[in-house]
């Protein structure tokens, strides 16, 4: 018996290689069962990265577009504030004009008269260079988003609809109305 035991022992060598062989497909076969949750996890893991891509990507763009608005916010405020400085402007404007038209011929050479002149003209020029604009009305056709009609004349020598006398400028800041012309239209 002990020869047939020699006989069916594998040699210890051999029995090595056969066990190294056994463990050797022993990891291959855990390594298969291995990758489809390594595949799992691997789109698990790039489903996470899509999603915290996008929103990533809708935050930026939120914040971009809050940005836009605070911008275009802080654009109105200013032009509020323009518009309210310049709204107070307007009845010195005025005063000027009416002082400066009721002054004779005889004394516009006066010093003092010269000198009010060049301030009405300064302040005049400084409101042009931020946007300020006269509305003409004067023999205009009436145009009732610009000018307000307080008085109607019956006037046939003029046409209809056009504006025979202004009696207060109208302005524009930037295209918009700051005040409407006070004037009398024609029938």
């Amino acid at each position: 018996m002990a020869e047939e035991n020699k006989k069916n022992a594998v040699p210890e060598e051999e029995a090595e290689t056969v066990e190294t062989a056994a463990d050797a497909s022993a990891p291959e076969a855990a390594e298969d069962q291995a990758e489809p949750e390594v595949s799992e996890e691997a789109k698990a893991a790039e489903e996470r990265i899509a999603v915290l891509t996008d929103q990533l990507q809708r935050t930026m763009a939120e914040f971009e577009n809050f940005r836009k608005r605070t911008e275009k916010e802080k654009e109105a405020r200013f032009d509020m504030g323009a518009r309210m400085v310049i709204e107070k402007m307007l009845p010195v404007v005025d005063n000027f004009e009416r002082g400066l038209s009721s002054v004779a011929d005889e004394q516009k050479e006066d010093p003092f008269v010269a000198g009010m002149v060049k301030v009405y003209q300064s302040m005049m020029k400084e409101l042009e260079a931020i946007g300020v604009k006269a509305i003409e009305a004067e023999g205009k056709e009436f145009d009732p988003n610009c000018h307000n009609a307080v008085m109607h004349v019956e006037d046939e020598t003029v046409g209809d609809n056009i504006v025979v006398q202004e009696f207060q400028k109208g302005y524009t800041y930037h295209d918009s109305i700051v005040r409407y012309s006070m004037v009398k239209v024609a029938n």
